[in-house]
């Protein structure tokens, strides 16, 4: 904690649990900061250029080591390192393992001390539009399926399968050829929101299809449960992308398909 170089963000939609206790020293980053609604659509990513401001508003640059945790369990921390990810910043960013959660548990230390302003920071932007797919790159996708790419759903399973209807009108089910990933089934407890062991979560990427040489492309309701899906997948070394806009994008236009039923694992 008192290495230079290194920030910790704490990351939370509620300002509030943020003051209620968190590491000691770690800098708040609240949802607002680096999402936005866009054409309807929630959890958008914010422009590069307001994306760097507030990182380095935190006094985050280019060498900075940042190491991310926050509200339970650990999907806006994922959605936070995602956005790092977008920008460059990967490689220097990490997940809490655990979160607080586990930190809490171990008897270590909190905090309801705001630290002081840090230094602006001076982070440069590498962008990585690779990580991120649109609307029309699924659509091509769906119009003309390719094996080296594989669609995963991170949703509950009954979201998935349509049993489940979301938006407004509501709609159920799937984009067509994706593969059911439900993204807790990742974490060694829900109380304690460790990840299981690299191996285990090779088998689970396996399982539903993921190979070396084959691209994933990660999506959910709105863009946050796939963050972990991508963020683990990046982690253990895939090729991997996010979905943006997910479902809350798919299902405003009438013409893109859903389809229902079990995952084809």
């Amino acid at each position: 904690l008192d290495r230079p170089g290194v920030v910790v963000l704490h990351v939370t939609r509620d300002p509030a649990i943020y003051a209620r206790g968190h590491i000691p020293g770690a800098r708040l980053l609240t949802w607002d900061q680096f999402t936005t609604v866009r054409e309807g659509v929630p959890n958008e990513l914010p422009s590069p250029a307001e994306l760097v401001q507030r990182f380095s508003q935190l006094g985050i640059g280019d060498d900075t080591r940042v190491v991310l945790y926050g509200d339970p369990p650990g999907l806006v921390a994922a959605r936070a390192w995602f956005t790092l990810d977008y920008l460059g910043h990967g490689e220097h960013a990490a997940l809490l393992d655990g979160g607080l959660e586990k930190w809490r548990a171990e008897g270590r230390p909190v905090s309801q001390q705001e630290p002081p302003p840090p230094a602006p920071g001076r982070l440069t932007v590498r962008l990585r539009p690779e990580s991120v797919e649109t609307l029309d790159g699924i659509r091509r996708l769906i119009e003309a399926p390719d094996p080296r790419v594989l669609l995963l759903d991170a949703r509950p399973p009954q979201e998935y399968r349509g049993e489940k209807p979301a938006g407004n009108p509501p709609r159920s089910g799937h984009i067509p050829g994706a593969v059911n990933l439900y993204w807790p089934d990742a974490l060694a407890s829900r109380e304690i929101p460790a990840f299981k062991p690299p191996a285990e979560l090779r088998q689970w990427f396996e399982n539903a299809g993921v190979r070396r040489g084959r691209r994933i492309v990660a999506y959910c309701g709105s863009g946050v449960q796939a963050s972990l899906v991508y963020f683990l997948a990046r982690y253990l070394g895939y090729d991997a992308a996010l979905y943006d806009g997910s479902i809350s994008e798919w299902i405003r236009y009438p013409e893109n398909p859903l389809v229902t039923g079990p995952s084809p694992r």
